[in-house]
């Protein structure tokens, strides 16, 4: 018998069960978008490497590691060409770049190794022929861009890898905890979750205000939306207009109408993915609902170890397979075009899917290229609908393939946002800290959005000594920020004083409403957004209800970068020709200067023009472009503050949580509790931490703090501030 994996209490699993259950499996998680056949071949070809003497005393007897996956990527290639090569080849390790055709044996890219020859480079492993047979696969049927096929042919690679990828690590996990843990955990239908929908939202078709009258028209727009056919939507909603509850209805319908799987929200910060999952899981129910924060990457390095911890590690990190999935634009995109396993495995989960970009304007600039193909592609393809939803709707029409049109939801987007007006956005010119913060103790409750982490700290530092100053931060962690705002809501309903500083991360959805904002000039999409935190619910008088745009000490503007400089200079240009900033024409005109002057910088690292090039030999750098593809410059890794919410020090589920990463013990359900808990940092401050002896290691991604005054009940954990923009995205 040749075997497949060996677990801790010695059982052996045959090879040849192995590779039928992934190929069942595989071919089962491409069924949303028919390539079972395809999917099936590649599970069947994925491991046959493993017929080899050599691995076989790898695993039995702990002998030398082995290349296996090289083997099954030269045996496919006859039946499903490079697509299928590029899957099984990359399967431990990653998709690999392509390469050229002349590269030698030696060479790590996908033609160099295909290039390898059993007995020489590689164990001989052609035992795998008394077990293993393959069959023929048609080339696959997508719908190709001109101009970009190489886009959608690469896209339909990762999206295979995937349904491979998450196969072998189910099947795998599933031997090694002798059937214990199962995929499903027995979430509710489409259906059960609509019906709760329904139960939620009974009691405001009675509204009495002209304002919650308009929020029921936009929720009955959503409800009818959602019985139209799959495509691109537009939900442009001014702040306030209860866009997050009215887009769930139409996701929760449209899913039923068609037939969907999931709804994924894509949130432009993590700070505020805790509180839109809240609302979700007061909706549907606490088990329906997945917030993902974590970004942990667990792969194996080209010597594919195959270590119970490795694959223990592996199997823990996240599939996407609840039916509400709350996550970031980095999460969200960087997994679309990153190379490695441990992110890839959840993309196939994303067809069949409804995918809401909240505040879709908020896609950087640099990426937005390759973003809006990313979003064409999965309409097209993959069996998707997607909503772009936001308060100031940039013109991405331009950018969408021409069989694309975005179809707006609301049937009166003009007049909402006349109903809705209820702030006065001035510009006031430049404060430096000592009298901005002058005059925020001139009101009992306002608020003061900054662009970077510094001029934050700095502020709060010239406040916290007086009574209801709070500051909001990326550095504490969620369930740390979430106590806080709710300290925030409740001075804010008793009429008491509060006084909040903090970077853009409070901007895009966070449920509060002040008198007074004050906001750092940023551009008039943050501005925008800004002003939504102000007379949120109308009910004070639009006169008295103002937000004062102002220009900070050049110190912090020195260190601002040019996706920041270049929407204040258009914003520049559009204060001395509009009024209102915030009308539809001067926003609409905001968009399209942006663009114009981004030009080819749109797609900043050329990634769409890359991958048209690689098209024309099936060499596509994979590699690469997970490299380059990053909406944050940097990694981040995951600190865990093991006394839960700062102010209390109890918790008795994050102390089990310490516990059980100590022992080894890594699930994903227990990366998705740790995240709660957790602060992610960039990778340079992250061995800062390690190397003054504050950590306790884990292992290279996660860290648990074991120094109590590293972090702080007012700003979270005490990291060298950076001068940049202060945020995650």
């Amino acid at each position: 018998m040749h075997v497949a994996h060996r677990s801790k209490d010695d059982r052996l699993e045959p090879l040849i069960r192995h590779l039928e259950e992934t190929a069942e499996l595989a071919a089962d998680f491409a069924v949303p978008f028919q390539k079972q056949d395809f999917a099936r071949q590649i599970g069947l070809a994925h491991d046959i490497g493993k017929y080899s003497k050599e691995f076989q005393k790898r695993i039995l007897e702990n002998g030398q590691r082995v290349d296996h996956s090289t083997a099954g990527a030269i045996e496919i290639l006859p039946y499903g060409g490079p697509i299928a090569s590029y899957c099984i080849a990359g399967h431990h390790g990653g998709l690999p770049d392509g390469g050229f055709r002349h590269n030698t044996a030696d060479e790590s890219t996908l033609f160099g190794r295909l290039k390898r020859k059993a007995g020489k480079e590689l164990p001989n492993y052609s035992q795998y022929s008394n077990e293993v047979t393959f069959q023929k696969f048609e080339a696959p049927n997508i719908e190709l861009t001109k101009g970009q096929e190489g886009f959608g042919v690469s896209f339909f690679i990762r999206m295979l890898f995937s349904c491979l990828v998450d196969a072998d690590f189910l099947c795998t996990e599933r031997f090694m905890s002798d059937g214990k843990v199962q995929r499903r955990q027995g979430y509710d239908s489409i259906e059960k979750l609509l019906e709760s929908l329904e139960e939620y939202i009974r009691s405001w078709w009675n509204p009495k205000t002209v304002i919650n009258k308009k929020r029921c028209e936009i929720l009955q727009d959503c409800i009818d939306a959602g019985k139209m056919q799959k495509g691109i939507f537009a939900l442009t909603v001014p702040t306030g207009g209860g866009k997050t509850v009215s887009s769930l209805a139409f996701a929760l319908h449209h899913a039923q109408t068609h037939g969907m799987d999931r709804i994924i929200y894509v949130i432009p910060y993590t700070s505020i993915i805790e509180q839109n999952a809240t609302v979700f899981r007061k909706i549907v129910g606490e088990d329906n609902v997945l917030e993902h924060h974590a970004n942990l990457s667990y792969d194996s390095a080209e010597n594919e170890d195959d270590s119970v911890k490795m694959e223990q590690k592996r199997h823990a990190c996240e599939n996407w397979d609840a039916p509400i999935i709350v996550t970031t634009n980095v999460q969200f995109f960087e997994s679309l075009f990153s190379n490695k396993t441990s992110h890839c495995r959840k993309l196939h989960n994303i067809s069949n899917s409804i995918i809401i970009f909240d505040e879709a304007q908020m896609i950087p600039l640099p990426y937005l290229q390759p973003c809006v193909k990313v979003i064409s592609e999965l309409v097209m393809n993959y069996n998707c609908s997607a909503v772009l939803c936001t308060a100031t709707q940039p013109s991405l029409q331009k950018f969408f393939p021409e069989k694309i049109t975005i179809t707006e939801i609301c049937k009166n987007t003009k007049t909402l946002f006349e109903v809705f007006k209820r702030t006065q956005i001035k510009h006031i010119g430049y404060l430096d800290d000592l009298t901005l913060a002058q005059h925020m103790r001139e009101h009992r409750q306002v608020l003061c959005i900054v662009n970077s982490r510094m001029q934050a700290n700095n502020v709060y530092e010239l406040l916290k000594k007086e009574e209801g100053c709070f500051h909001l931060s990326t550095y504490m962690t969620p369930t740390h920020r979430s106590a806080v705002l709710g300290k925030i809501r409740q001075q804010l309903k008793d009429k008491k004083l509060c006084r909040v500083i903090a970077t853009s991360l409070i901007e895009a959805g966070v449920d509060v409403d002040f008198p007074t904002v004050y906001r750092a000039q940023a551009g008039i999409d943050s501005e925008i957004q800004a002003a939504g935190r102000c007379n949120r619910e109308g009910e004070r008088n639009l006169e008295e209800s103002e937000v004062l745009i102002f220009i900070p000490e050049q110190r912090y503007i020195n260190h601002y970068p040019s996706t920041l400089k270049i929407p204040i200079g258009v914003e520049n240009e559009i204060v001395g020709e509009y009024e209102d900033i915030s009308s539809m024409e001067a926003i609409t005109s905001y968009f399209n200067r942006l663009h114009i002057i981004k030009g080819n910088r749109l797609d900043e690292k050329q990634i769409l023009r890359s991958l048209q090039e690689g098209a024309k030999q099936c060499s596509y750098p994979f590699r690469k472009i997970a490299a380059d593809f990053k909406l944050i410059e940097e990694d981040t890794k995951m600190v865990l503050i093991p006394w839960g919410e700062a102010e209390t020090k109890q918790d008795e589920n994050v102390g089990l949580i310490v516990e059980q990463l100590r022992s080894g013990d890594f699930s994903r359900n227990l990366l998705r509790k740790a995240g709660k808990y957790s602060v992610s940092v960039y990778d340079h401050q992250f061995r800062e931490l390690q190397m003054a002896g504050k950590l306790e290691m884990i292992d290279d991604q996660i860290g648990i703090l074991d120094d109590e005054e590293s972090y702080s009940d007012q700003t979270g954990l005490c990291v060298r501030i950076e001068k940049g923009v202060g945020i995650f995205l």
